[in-house]
């Protein structure tokens, strides 16, 4: 195994980050089970997919043909699968914002730019609370799409020509679609520039052949993005085709990099029983993922701490974490002692900090980051209990900060905020970057 480079560690880290967080087997679970039954819709709201469809309307303006494909595609839409690959920023793994991504186009002119496109929406940033998802139909001829920076869809994050990221029917084909790890070799003969790894490079001429079909486009070359200021132009014709000033297709990313799953099994930072079962029985064939492991529903925590010349008990009791060593008044009388400003027994500071500072805080950050607020609140409720009135600190900060964001959300999809930036003056943790706030980590 080659020595990993210091960014490509750094993107394994992240990738398996994004992994444990970002769709969770709960969801993955519930949008499973509508969507075997013929329930895409109830599919889509399960994975955090707001439908912006009206099919009727469609029927009426582009005819039943075409309704009927869209509903055939919608049927067989795994919205939890679209979240897992969908494109992602640094430095925590969030969904690419202001984006519109094509998932299918359709009509007479599905190969030209008056095609009618089945399209995925993200947020702007500033509205991004909940890490949700909108689903539309977009004709050429639309103005735009309410607030959304970009409501167009974007050419370089496109699915309609990799369906196996998205459509059930499809999916036994991410193995062959996926790029080969490691590429070094193969990306150091095509002159990539040196940084620039997981390369999906033995890809790039059948991925640039299928754009080129789907395009219609009058050339062979298209260009391969690597960085901002990196880009390889990619020759399916004779060697001295001239590019001049004729725009070429851009190999859609989907198609640049090696899947991040193989990159985290070659490096065993992730097990297969892990992924999504789709990806688990596309990589592993003939397998049986498990599924992702779960904490006992059953187990209660405890905690030793050291108290007055004694090791005593806190668990959660009666739905709230307490001490399991002292009577109830004398739990009282230290209560209205610290009240009073004086020092409290350690049993007390111990519980008090586990409400301001838990332990778990970077999980339940992690989880609200992704817009899992039901894995976030069970693990508050597994530290502190199911009946915690959590106190002031960093925990109850990034709650609230979580709970706004929700909100403004909502404000986002009924067109009634602006745009602009949630204020906080709490949420200090997101002004240090190390990374730029839309990155790119593939």
């Amino acid at each position: 195994m080659h020595p990993l480079t210091a960014n490509e560690d750094f993107r394994l880290s992240f990738w398996a980050r994004v992994r444990e967080f970002a769709v969770p087997p709960s969801m993955i679970e519930s949008a499973t089970a509508r969507r075997v039954v013929g329930d895409w819709a109830g599919a889509c709201a399960a994975a955090r997919v707001d439908v912006d469809l009206d099919l009727r309307a469609a029927g009426r303006a582009h005819g039943g043909q075409l309704v009927a494909q869209v509903r055939a595609d919608l049927r067989h839409l795994a919205p939890d699968l679209l979240r897992w690959h969908f494109p992602r920023i640094g430095p925590n793994g969030l969904l690419r914002p202001g984006l519109t991504v094509s998932l299918a186009r359709y009509g007479p002119a599905a190969t030209g730019g008056g095609a009618i496109h089945l399209v995925v929406r993200t947020p702007p940033a500033w509205a991004g609370g909940g890490q949700r998802i909108s689903l539309a139909l977009w004709a050429p001829s639309e103005p735009g799409a309410g607030l959304h920076p970009h409501p167009r869809p974007d050419r370089r994050y496109r699915l309609d020509l990799h369906r196996h990221l998205w459509d059930v029917r499809r999916a036994g084909e991410l193995l062959k679609r996926s790029g080969r790890w490691p590429s070094h070799g193969n990306a150091a003969h095509a002159g990539i520039p040196v940084g620039v790894d997981a390369c999906a490079v033995d890809r790039w001429a059948a991925e640039a052949a299928l754009l080129l079909s789907a395009e219609a486009s009058p050339g062979n070359v298209v260009a391969v993005r690597l960085t901002r200021r990196h880009r390889v132009l990619l020759n399916l014709g004779p060697p001295d085709e001239a590019v001049g000033g004729r725009a070429v297709p851009v190999l859609p990313d989907a198609a640049t990099w090696v899947l991040p799953d193989l990159r985290l099994l070659h490096a065993g930072l992730v097990d297969v029983e892990r992924l999504h079962p789709l990806v688990a029985s596309a990589l592993r064939p003939g397998g049986r993922p498990a599924g992702a492991e779960r904490r006992p529903s059953g187990s209660e925590p405890r905690r030793l701490v050291e108290c007055r010349g004694a090791t005593h008990r806190i668990a959660v009791v009666n739905g709230v974490l307490a001490p399991l060593d002292h009577d109830p008044g004398e739990i009282r009388r230290e209560e209205l002692l610290g009240a009073l400003g004086g020092p409290e027994v350690p049993c007390l500071q111990a519980i008090d900090e586990a409400h301001r500072h838990p332990e778990n805080l970077e999980e339940v950050r992690a989880r609200l980051d992704h817009g899992d607020t039901a894995g976030a609140c069970a693990a508050v409720e597994t530290l502190l209990g199911p009946d915690v009135l959590v106190r002031g600190g960093a925990l109850r900060d990034e709650l609230e900060t979580a709970a706004r964001r929700q909100v403004l959300h909502g404000l986002y999809r009924t067109g009634l905020a602006g745009c602009g930036p949630l204020p906080s003056t709490k949420d200090k943790r997101r002004r240090v970057r190390r990374r730029p706030r839309h990155a790119n980590v593939h």
